[in-house]
C-alpha cells in the first residue's frame, strides 16, 4: 500500500473524492491532472496538457479524459465519469475499489467478476501520457473499449461545438491520429496491441467544471469524441493506451512504460518526496531550461526562478541543471532587468529585486561547489551590466541613491 491511499468508501463519496486532485509533470513542460476518480473539475484538468509554442506560450488541453467500458456477455459497464447539468454521467466511480499513488497513480475497478487495474504515467522527456490496463481477474471473455474526449484548446479557455474542426483521422500503427485544428500538433492515440478503431464522431455537450463555477468563471464546454478503440483483454494481460504528439511504436510501449516506472524516485521517505517534487518544476524544451513557477497555470518568472533554483538543484548535486537554467535566464536579461510575472511576450519587467536574486543564486552555487571560475566565465559580464544599470538608473525610476541603497518606483 502506498503512503497516499483511498478506499472504496472514500472514492464513491463525491463530496470527498472530487476535492482531491492529482497533478504530475514531466521535463518537457507537459502535465496530466485530474481528480483521484478521473472526473475533471477544472478547465486546467486533462490527461495530456502540452505546450504548443507555435500558437503561444500557454499550455493546451488536447486530451481531456477517456472513458473506459468493460464488456462481457454483451453487457457494458462504463467506468468513466463527467459532470453535466444536474447530474454525473456515467457514474463509473461506483465500480472503484481503491486508489494508490505509489509509484504512480493507480485505480482498481471491480465490475462483477472483473477486477481491472488502471495506471497512469508521463513520458519523462516527451509529450506523451500512457495508461496501462491490467485485467487482474475475469471469469469470461472480456472486451475493453476506450473513448477519448478531445478538447484542443488553451487551458485558460473552453471548447464549444463548432463546424470548423477537422473530424477526419489518419490511421497509424494500432491507432489513429487527430488534428482538430491546423494550428495544433497532431495527437497520436495508439494501443500496444491490435485494436479496432470505430469511427463514431460526436460532441458531448455542456461538460461542467464545478471548481470553475465556484470561482465565478465560465464552466461548461463541449468535448469532441471521434469514436472508440476496442480490443479483447485476457486475465493477467496488460494493455497500454498511449497519447502523444509523436507517433509511438506499439511494440515498445510495454518496455517504455516499465522504464518510466524505474526512473521514478520512490516516495518512501521525506527526502525522496522532496526530490520527487523538486524535479516537477524543471522544464527543458527547445534548448531552454526553465523553472515553472507553479502548475497548472503559472509560467517561468524571474524572481521565483532565482529564489527557488538553488534549492531545487544544488542539494541533489544537479549542478548541470542549475547552470542550464541560469544560461537560459541570462538570455532573457534586458538591460539590467529580468522578465518577471508572465511568460514569452506576456511579461513585465518591473521587478526591482529579481536581478538581486540573480546574484544571490550565484552565491549559493559557489557556496555549494566552490566553483567561482564557472560563474566568472559565464556570467560576470551580465552581472557587471546589472550593476552599471542600477548605478546609472533604469526603467521604473530604479537607481542607486547616494547612500548606496537601491530605490525604485514611480507615481
Amino acid at each position: 500500500m502506498s503512503y497516499i491511499h483511498f478506499d472504496k468508501a472514500q472514492l464513491i463519496n463525491l463530496n470527498y473524492s472530487l476535492d482531491r486532485e492529482i497533478i504530475r509533470t514531466n521535463r518537457s513542460g507537459t502535465y496530466t491532472s485530474t481528480t483521484i476518480i478521473g472526473c475533471n473539475t477544472r478547465k486546467y484538468h486533462g490527461l495530456l496538457v502540452v505546450p504548443q509554442p507555435q500558437i503561444n506560450t500557454e499550455n493546451h488541453v488536447l486530451l481531456s479524459t477517456v472513458h473506459e467500458t468493460v464488456i462481457q456477455h454483451g453487457a457494458s459497464f462504463n467506468l468513466g465519469i463527467s459532470k453535466y447539468p444536474g447530474n454525473y454521467s456515467p457514474r463509473g466511480h461506483k465500480y472503484l475499489k481503491d486508489f494508490d499513488s505509489e509509484p504512480i497513480p493507480k485505480l482498481t475497478y471491480r465490475v462483477g467478476g472483473v477486477l481491472l487495474q488502471k495506471e497512469m504515467i508521463l513520458d519523462t522527456n516527451r509529450d506523451r501520457v500512457m495508461l496501462r490496463y491490467t485485467l487482474l481477474e475475469a471469469h469470461s471473455p472480456t472486451t475493453l473499449r476506450i473513448s477519448p474526449f478531445l478538447a484542443f484548446r488553451g487551458y485558460h479557455s473552453l471548447s464549444k461545438e463548432n463546424g470548423d474542426i477537422n473530424k477526419d483521422f489518419k490511421k497509424v500503427p494500432n491507432g489513429a491520429s487527430f488534428q482538430l485544428y491546423d494550428v495544433y500538433d497532431p495527437l497520436y492515440l495508439q494501443i500496444s496491441k491490435k485494436a479496432e478503431f470505430v469511427y463514431k464522431p460526436d460532441w458531448f455537450r455542456n461538460v461542467e467544471y464545478i471548481l470553475e463555477r465556484e470561482r465565478g468563471y465560465d464552466y461548461q464546454e463541449d468535448l469532441f469524441v471521434p469514436g472508440y478503440f476496442e480490443f479483447s483483454i485476457e486475465k493477467g494481460e496488460s494493455v497500454i493506451f498511449s497519447a502523444g504528439l509523436t507517433e509511438a511504436d506499439p511494440k515498445t510501449r510495454q518496455s517504455a512504460f516499465q522504464k518510466e516506472i524505474e526512473r521514478r524516485i520512490p516516495r518512501n521517505n521525506f527526502e525522496n518526496c522532496l526530490k520527487n517534487s523538486a524535479g516537477q518544476f524543471i522544464r527543458l524544451r527547445d534548448g531552454d531550461t526553465r523553472v515553472i513557477a507553479g502548475y497548472p497555470w503559472f509560467g517561468w518568472w524571474g524572481r521565483d526562478t532565482f529564489v527557488s533554483l538553488p534549492g531545487l538543484t544544488l542539494p541533489t548535486g544537479d549542478y548541470k541543471t542549475f547552470l542550464a537554467v541560469m544560461d537560459t535566464m541570462s538570455k532573457d536579461l534586458q538591460g539590467p532587468l529580468f522578465p518577471n510575472v508572465g511568460s514569452g511576450v506576456n511579461f513585465n519587467m518591473n521587478s526591482i529585486d529579481a536581478p538581486l536574486w540573480y546574484f544571490w543564486a550565484m552565491q549559493q552555487y559557489i557556496l555549494y561547489t566552490q566553483d567561482s571560475k564557472t560563474i566568472k566565465k559565464r556570467y560576470l559580464d551580465k552581472m557587471k551590466g546589472i550593476i552599471d544599470g542600477f548605478k546609472n538608473g533604469t526603467d521604473f525610476n530604479i537607481h542607486v541613491q547616494e547612500n548606496g541603497l537601491v530605490y525604485g518606483g514611480e507615481e
